[in-house]
């Protein structure tokens, strides 16, 4: 597809179902808020199923709906270095260094603050009783979200052992085959909705697997899986894909968990850090 991709919707309005016109209207009236929401959460709003929505992306000449995000972000116009210009902390070529350390705190900072808001403390409690209770935690995600399943391991690694972190997809899948119900899935994927995760997913039902959610929607595809669902903040655009303010929320989710678990399990813990620091002493310099 070429073009806007509203200017594309206006001009077939009239040929669109019933169906694609009520979500047709909600999205010119919504162009900003329509292009960070999940599938779950565009239908909801605009009141049509999901299957309406991959429709209404196939009539448009989309392969689905995630180039429908994407071809919105582009139609909310963007700045001269690629960023959404309809967004407080939008930078452009013509910002000064300071300019783009202030913008730049500032997100993170609203990245903190709208995960500190979502912080649900029964949940986050349930989420380390899993921790605590497996006999593996394997700290899953793919892209971005790969990243910060290997900061969790990372910062678990010092106090446990039980953590382990598979980075490649098909091997992610053949060890939560091999999985049992005494083990945890700590999965991390900010839109709850991928290939990669529901394969894994699936299969963790299936060897009733426990499953630890971090997540920015809360009625993406995933939370259905999932038995603990802990949200992170901060609304990133496609153009944005692996922004730093949208992994600082979830760091803090990582620090708020760890600490708790550290607390439930004091001396094993505790035991565990200062046999990991002593290890790592020699090769300080």
């Amino acid at each position: 597809m070429t073009g806007n991709i509203l200017e594309l919707i206006t001009e077939q309005y009239h040929s669109l179902t019933r169906s694609s016109q009520k979500l047709a209207d909600y999205i010119l009236a919504h162009t900003h808020d329509s292009q960070y929401m999940s599938i779950t959460g565009l239908a909801e709003s605009s009141g049509v199923s999901e299957a309406s929505i991959t429709r209404f992306c196939r009539s448009l000449g989309l392969a689905g709906y995630n180039n429908l995000k994407l071809a919105l972000a582009k139609a909310a116009y963007v700045t001269d270095i690629g960023d959404p210009s309809d967004t407080p902390d939008m930078i452009t070529s013509t910002d000064t260094p300071k300019s783009i350390f202030h913008k730049l705190y500032d997100a993170n900072v609203l990245s903190l603050n709208e995960t500190y808001e979502l912080l649900d403390e029964t949940a986050l409690s349930q989420a380390v009783d899993l921790l605590s209770a497996a006999d593996r935690v394997f700290c899953l995600g793919q892209g971005g979200s790969m990243v910060m399943a290997m900061e969790a391991w990372a910062r678990f690694s010092v106090a446990s052992s039980r953590f382990v972190h598979i980075e490649d997809t098909h091997m992610q899948v053949m060890n939560i085959s091999l999985a049992t119900e005494r083990d945890t899935i700590l999965f991390f994927s900010y839109s709850g909705s991928t290939k990669d995760m529901e394969d894994i997913m699936q299969i963790a039902i299936e060897r009733h697997v426990h499953v630890i959610l971090i997540t920015h929607f809360p009625n993406s595809r995933a939370t259905k899986y999932a038995d603990v669902v802990l949200l992170c903040g901060y609304n990133e655009s496609p153009l944005q894909s692996g922004s730093i303010a949208a992994k600082v929320g979830q760091l803090f989710i990582i620090e708020c968990m760890f600490y708790i678990f550290c607390k439930r399990n004091p001396e094993v813990s505790s035991k565990a850090r200062s046999t990991t620091a002593e290890a790592i002493m020699p090769k300080l310099l």
